[in-house]
């Protein structure tokens, strides 16, 4: 059993599938092949357990093609890409706001970690 992710014109992830292993051929050809012939869409593998291709896709993720990589969705406006192809925000999450039970979120609209 194995993971693929279905890619639109623009690389985005629009659904991931359990398929055939990747080491099995379908009427001879690959499953990525296959499925993509099948669907008309491209089709690249993912790795429920993060083993290739950096991470799992995901639903409005993105396939990196340059990197050979799944690039979750940018969660907000503001967030960039840190060197291991993470979104990180642009304000450092702030750790002493962690108190048993409460719950800290990112507030785009003053760009800062609130409680």
């Amino acid at each position: 059993m194995a993971h693929y992710a279905f890619l639109d014109d623009n690389n985005i992830v629009t659904e991931v599938i359990v398929g055939k292993d990747e080491t099995e051929l379908i009427d001879g050809l690959s499953p990525e092949e296959w499925y993509g012939n099948f669907r008309g869409q491209r089709c690249v593998r993912t790795s429920y357990n993060n083993n290739i291709r950096k991470q799992y896709a995901i639903i409005g993720g993105k396939y990196d093609e340059a990197l050979d990589i799944f690039l979750a969705p940018q969660p907000y406006p503001s967030w960039i890409l840190n060197d291991n192809h993470d979104w990180i925000a642009p304000v450092a999450y702030p750790k002493e706001l962690e108190i048993e039970g409460s719950f800290v979120h990112w507030d785009e609209e003053t760009l800062e970690w609130k409680l």
